[in-house]
């Protein structure tokens, strides 16, 4: 088995009209022993920008600890929060630096860039090569299943209820097809004014 797949999980990002969405399941598992239903891939960073984690869970949240204390350094001494690019910037740097030995985890990040709130997605793998698009990135052990699902539901321009039903919709049919993911999941809608965050039950087998 794969050190990617060890733990399972998975994560979506999709792009609607001035706003983005991020979904992750809430499995956290040890090959195929499960070990928790209430673990989401999906941190915040700040109220414009998310950052979805998938891989070796202990990577994962060392990652994270790292990133929260560069952005609180950044905030001190720019007086604001980093914006998305400047996010994927540092976490493609920070991979690319451990390249030898490196964090096995595929970072996603979503949020709104500039004072206009343009969509802005982009993912990178475990070395920090990036990769940037306009309309969803996938990552996990339900990539496969995911890819699918996506490209036949993904609109462009959805409004936010509709990239709502539109991620969830991806996020439950693809759930049903991987062992190592599921549990439920749990998706946050990024728009200018708020963050919208709700769980979605699945099946607990």
């Amino acid at each position: 088995m794969s050190i990617m797949a060890y733990n399972g999980g998975a994560c979506i990002v999709m792009t609607g009209k001035n706003c983005v969405a991020i979904a992750s399941d809430l499995r956290f598992g040890i090959q195929q022993q499960t070990i928790s239903n209430n673990f989401p891939k999906v941190y915040r960073i700040n109220d414009k920008c998310f950052v979805g984690i998938s891989g070796l869970v202990t990577d994962a949240q060392t990652l994270h600890q790292k990133i929260v204390f560069k952005h609180n350094l950044y905030k001190l001494r720019e007086e604001r929060d980093m914006s998305p690019q400047v996010v994927t910037n540092l976490i493609a740097n920070m991979l690319y630096e451990k390249r030898f030995g490196p964090y096995f985890t595929e970072p996603l990040i979503c949020g709104l860039e500039g004072p206009e709130n343009k969509p802005f997605i982009s993912g990178m793998d475990l070395i920090g090569a990036l990769v940037s698009t306009d309309d969803f990135l996938v990552v996990g052990t339900m990539t496969p299943a995911m890819y699918g699902v996506c490209e036949t539901l993904y609109r462009k321009d959805m409004n936010e209820d509709e990239l709502f039903e539109t991620i969830s919709q991806c996020m439950l049919a693809s759930l049903e097809r991987d062992a190592l993911s599921g549990w439920g999941a749990v998706v946050n809608i990024i728009t200018p004014t708020q963050v919208i965050t709700k769980k979605l039950l699945g099946r607990q087998d």
